[in-house]
């Protein structure tokens, strides 16, 4: 069945470009386009598209406003285009925040030098996005936007004191906490962390899929909206308590111990190495250094990145959490954890975020 797609830009010149493109992938079926927000609005709704493409600057309406009041009226999977410029990924970080699911670099070059690469990038997304769960992937966009509205904490006592029954507390057994996440990920992250209280006991890795001019401005973002400390990591870093530290885009984040300080290292990336960063990489390194005091959380994404460092990580006796299927945006890097019996234990996101918060 092929996935129905609606373009929004108002460049004349890319959506020819970009519809050409989806039309020669036979699992797409572009069914309208739209050259602002307001058009796009009003397209989502009479012709019902799986998935959408979305620009950013536009008259009339804005691609965020476009965002915020199609995920109110219908919501859809919405994959944003966005700039590489620092104002392009602030943008983008707030049409995620509004809903929409993912993005892709609005680059000229690729449409036309690297024209194959883009194809390949953005029918990918778009056919993993719009497959035969949709409407499921509908509700998870509803699930994480209300998520991340509702406290973790807000729970009820009982449920809490069960909760602190199970096991001693996380700050107790673990040293470290490392979390993965490619697409849906940004939105998850942030419920996280912004359940977290300031004196939290352990340090924190986070590896989000994203291009190097994004996370500084990722970073930045979670810093704002968490009591924790949150930096894109830097080579040298010491970890500390209560500290999170973003893996830099385009990148590799690993740990080496110095002097008998676990210490951060940033690696340029090698050209056989699909994702920068690759939470595979950092798992491996984190299992290497911490072993058995790792807590390990894979959450919502595409592909399978995570599953290879989680084998890494369970030999050691490092523990490790996936994110359940009806609270992703997409199963890909959670199910392929579980699917290769590597998961501790599988949880909604709030509880995730529950968990974390009642035991650091």
């Amino acid at each position: 069945m092929q996935v129905k797609v609606l373009v929004v830009d108002d460049s004349r010149f890319y959506r020819n470009r970009l519809c050409e493109i989806l039309a020669s992938d036979p699992n797409i079926l572009i069914v309208g386009t739209a050259d602002n927000g307001r058009e796009g609005v009003e397209k989502t709704l009479s012709l019902k598209p799986d998935v959408i493409t979305m620009d950013i600057e536009m008259p009339i309406m804005d691609g965020i406003s476009a965002v915020r009041e199609i995920m109110q009226k219908r919501p859809t999977p919405i994959l944003m285009l966005s700039s590489l410029t620092a104002e392009g990924a602030q943008s983008t970080l707030d049409a995620l925040d509004a809903g929409a699911v993912d993005f892709l670099l609005k680059r000229l070059d690729k449409l036309t030098y690297k024209k194959a690469e883009f194809s390949g990038a953005i029918c990918g997304k778009i056919r993993a996005l719009g497959g035969s769960s949709v409407h499921f992937r509908k509700q998870a966009l509803a699930n994480v936007t209300a998520e991340i509205r509702s406290s973790p904490r807000r729970a009820n006592g009982d449920r809490q004191a069960k909760s602190l029954e199970r096991g001693e507390p996380l700050s107790e057994k673990f040293r470290i906490i490392v979390i993965g996440a490619s697409t849906g990920g940004p939105v998850a992250v942030q419920s996280i962390l912004s359940a977290l209280p300031s004196n939290y006991a352990v340090p924190i890795l986070v590896v989000q899929h994203m291009p190097a001019s994004f996370t500084g401005s990722f970073a930045h973002r979670l810093d704002a909206l968490s009591k924790l400390g949150i930096k894109e990591a830097e080579d040298g870093d010491v970890l500390a308590a209560g500290k999170v530290y973003v893996a830099p885009g385009g990148r590799q984040l690993v740990l080496v111990e110095k002097g008998g300080r676990p210490l951060v290292k940033i690696r340029d990336s090698y050209e056989n190495e699909q994702y920068k960063p690759s939470v595979d990489i950092t798992y491996k390194s984190v299992a290497e250094l911490y072993g058995k005091q790792a807590l390990a959380i894979i959450l919502t994404g595409m592909g399978s990145d995570g599953r290879d460092g989680a084998a890494f990580l369970k030999k050691s006796g490092s523990v490790v959490w996936a994110q359940d299927e009806n609270t992703c945006i997409v199963f890909g890097m959670p199910h392929a954890v579980i699917n290769a019996g590597l998961a501790d234990r599988v949880l909604p996101i709030a509880e995730i975020a529950q968990q974390l918060a009642l035991g650091g």
